[in-house]
């Protein structure tokens, strides 16, 4: 707090500083990402009376009892409160207390049955049992070694925690980044932080580069430290990379980091050479300019660099193999073997899908791409069935598991995410690479449009030499959300890659409102709104009550007219996450109207958000650690079970995998009533529904509304302005994302 806040308004003395305790009984609110905190706490004033607190309250347990330094104040709407400056834990000392204390969930392993039988066989001892003599709470009926040994550990590691929380509190760290550093540093946690602040930055999930510059100057780390230039150089590069670029050019780079840093530019500049010569530090190249100006002076974080030069090469080493893993397919007789598939499929080919097939089963690399209603599903199908027929082994792969299940209903075969198909294993490492490849003839890779640098390089090492393989995407969508715009630098003019394009609509396909809609959008062309039994505008120019009207048709309207699931079926796509009609509103909302709190219904309050069981959820980072293979930046999924005791939740993913997440771990979930359409690539739903306003203007792109409207198997519609439509339809996306895999494959040049 400012001194001037302390002081009052002139002439006003500020209230005086007061210390009160209490027991923390709720969080009402909590901000991730300042620590602010508004919670209810019994001084012990008896009846129930509860008092309400404000202010930094980070770490803190429900449940404890707390020694709050601060200031009485009222609020106009809710009256008196106290503002806490700073606080200590005091452990409770009434038996009361201490089951309250203990059955908060606090110790893993201690739920409020349990933390009953305790303080009722220790009474006011309990606590110092458990500190000093844990191996007696095998005198409670119900605790075995076991989990009394469990029991002693969580508490070992939650005073360890509480030590590292207190001395970050200064620098406004929230509680589950403590947790975090924790649990990556153990005991040496402190001397990390203070002595190496920047490691935070790319050892831990959650601290950027500004928190650990935070705590970095808490410890006095100099704002002209060489290490603070060469991570904010880093972290720049890094932030290039979350929106899509391989690289940045030399002179951006440098301008960005003078800006982020503040510091002279003579300065940064030296610092980027030392890093160009540091094993993990920067690759400098000369690359053609992404918009076709002269050359630029590339710089690139070195696993970029590696998987740009790697996947080119790798590219090109399958697409010149003498091997070939279906030969057969070379002096096929064409006639014969179209007409067997046409009998089989029940129809025949137009001309360029049997160009399609036919590139596919005699080429060793090939693209095939189209919009929607062109008939690229029924190539795949007519690709696979006739490589089958040969018996080939056909592996079918997608970025997602939503992608994966529609593309083996699609072919009849077994498909998986490619994450599962390389079997990557912690670490991000795949069991198959180019010293040990797949076992395949054909590999189909389906939604390629969201294949980005690093997954591709992954995927295309482990194919074997001889073997086909056939990207298969709509390179009109959004690029993927990772660095890279594989598909697109696939299909660049100059490109060594043979493609085949899909152009006409079928007849079945020009019935769809969606279908017809999204060409339409891709045209620079108005969708028809009126007259249509599958795409509809409500019309609301105000962003707010556009927000409101879009909860009222996905969680009421369309399921009540269509016979929909809201939870299941309707998905909501929002241009972008912040605002009134954002991912994030729509999201409380939606959880207000399809799954509401209600008696006996498990929930868990974790920073701002409550998760509840029944909760739409998706993840939002790539964490190798969980599952069998991972679970990845995307992956949507239900939360089927929420133990208070053992303090974590369970979501059934859309794989059908059950994924356990300790309550300190759900940070890497959010809500997915309302994901961006960023997010949605890859998926399909029954039905969509839109809020186009213009407070997302800067976002309303054409292939944003694109790869939304695409998104739809039966219904879309769209809720806003029609002045926010116009702009998304007539707005072509700026530019060319930084990456240089193009030129490369072209030969134009090489490292």
């Amino acid at each position: 707090m400012s001194t001037a806040a302390r002081q009052g308004a002139p002439g006003v003395p500020a209230p005086r500083m007061a210390v009160i305790e209490g027991v923390l009984e709720r969080i009402t609110f909590a901000s991730e990402e300042t620590g602010y905190t508004v919670a209810r706490v019994d001084t012990g004033r008896g009846a129930g009376d509860l008092l309400t607190v404000v202010g930094s309250l980070l770490g803190a347990q429900v449940g404890e009892s707390l020694r709050m330094e601060g200031r009485w104040g009222s609020h106009p709407q809710y009256g008196k409160q106290f503002t806490v400056e700073n606080y200590t834990t005091v452990l409770p000392a009434t038996i009361q207390g201490i089951r309250r204390y203990l059955g908060s969930g606090l110790i893993k392993g201690i739920g409020p049955v349990m933390a009953d039988r305790i303080t009722t066989h220790f009474g006011v001892d309990t606590l110092d049992v458990i500190e000093h003599e844990p191996k007696r709470l095998i005198e409670v009926p119900g605790l075995g070694p076991k989990r009394t040994k469990k029991i002693a550990d969580a508490w070992e590691e939650q005073k360890a925690i509480k030590e590292v929380m207190v001395f970050l509190q200064g620098v406004g760290v929230s509680t589950s980044i403590a947790v975090r550093i924790y649990k990556k540093y153990g005991d040496a946690s402190i001397s990390v932080v203070k002595n190496q602040p920047y490691r935070l930055a790319a050892d831990v999930w959650g601290i950027g580069f500004l928190t650990a510059d935070r705590i970095a100057q808490a410890v006095g780390i100099p704002h002209d430290s060489p290490d603070r230039v060469k991570a904010g150089l880093q972290y720049a590069l890094s932030q290039s990379t979350d929106q899509g670029n391989c690289f940045l050019p030399e002179e951006r780079l440098i301008a960005d980091a003078v800006k982020l840093l503040q510091v002279d530019t003579g300065l940064v500049i030296d610092c980027l050479a030392e890093l160009a010569g540091e094993e993990e530090g920067v690759v400098r190249e000369t690359v053609p300019a992404p918009d076709g100006g002269p050359d630029v002076t590339a710089v690139y974080l070195v696993p970029f660099h590696r998987a740009e030069l790697s996947l080119s090469a790798q590219l090109l080493r399958l697409l010149r193999a003498d091997d070939d893993r279906m030969p057969g397919f070379q002096d096929v007789a064409w006639d014969k073997a179209l007409g067997w598939l046409a009998g089989r499929t029940g129809a025949e080919l137009a001309p360029e899908q049997e160009a399609a097939v036919r590139l596919a089963l005699t080429r060793k690399v090939a693209v095939l791409t189209g919009g929607p209603g062109c008939g690229k599903s029924f190539t795949v199908r007519s690709i696979v069935e006739l490589a089958r027929a040969k018996k080939a082994k056909v592996l079918l792969a997608a970025p997602t598991g939503r992608a994966a299940k529609r593309l083996a209903e699609l072919t009849g075969a077994e498909a998986s995410t490619v994450h599962r198909l390389l079997e990557l294993k912690p670490g991000g490492d795949a069991a198959y690479d180019r010293d040990r490849p797949l076992d395949a003839d054909l590999v189909v890779v389906d939604e390629a449009s969201m294949l980005d640098l690093l997954l591709a390089n992954k995927l295309v090492k482990a194919v074997p030499p001889g073997a086909h393989l056939l990207f298969v995407g709509d390179v009109d969508q959004l690029p993927s959300v990772g660095a890279g715009e594989v598909l697109r630098d696939l299909l660049s003019d100059g490109s060594p890659i043979p493609a085949v394009r899909l152009t006409r609509i079928f007849r079945q396909a020009q019935e769809s409102g969606v279908v017809t809609n999204a060409h339409r959008i891709n045209s620079g062309q108005s969708p028809l709104t009126q007259g249509l039994a599958d795409f509809f505008l409500f019309v609301e120019e105000d962003t707010e009550e556009a927000g409101r009207l879009t909860v009222d048709v996905a969680a009421r309207r369309v399921p009540a007219k269509f016979g929909l699931d809201p939870r299941r079926d309707v998905q909501v796509l929002a241009p972008m996450h912040r605002g009134p009609a954002g991912a994030g509103t729509l999201n409380g909302l939606l959880q207000q109207a399809i799954t509401p709190a209600r008696p006996g219904l498990a929930e868990k309050r974790f920073g701002g958000r409550v998760f509840r069981v029944g909760d739409k959820v998706t993840q939002i980072r790539n964490n190798y650690d969980k599952g069998s293979n991972g679970v990845f930046n995307g992956t949507v999924g239900v939360v089927t079970a929420l133990d208070q005791d053992e303090q974590h939740l369970t979501v059934l993913t859309d794989e059908d995998e059950e994924i356990c997440y300790d309550f300190d771990e759900l940070d890497e979930l959010a809500h997915a009533y309302a994901v961006t359409i960023h997010r949605s690539q890859g998926s399909e739903y029954p039905a969509v529904v839109i809020p186009v306003t213009t407070g997302a203007w800067m976002m309303l792109q054409r292939n944003l509304l694109y790869t939304a409207v695409t998104r739809a198997k039966k219904l879309v519609v769209l809720v806003g302005s029609r002045k926010a439509l116009g702009q998304a339809v007539r707005t072509v996306s700026a530019g060319r994302r930084c990456t240089a895999l193009d030129h490369r494959l072209a030969g134009r040049h090489t490292a």
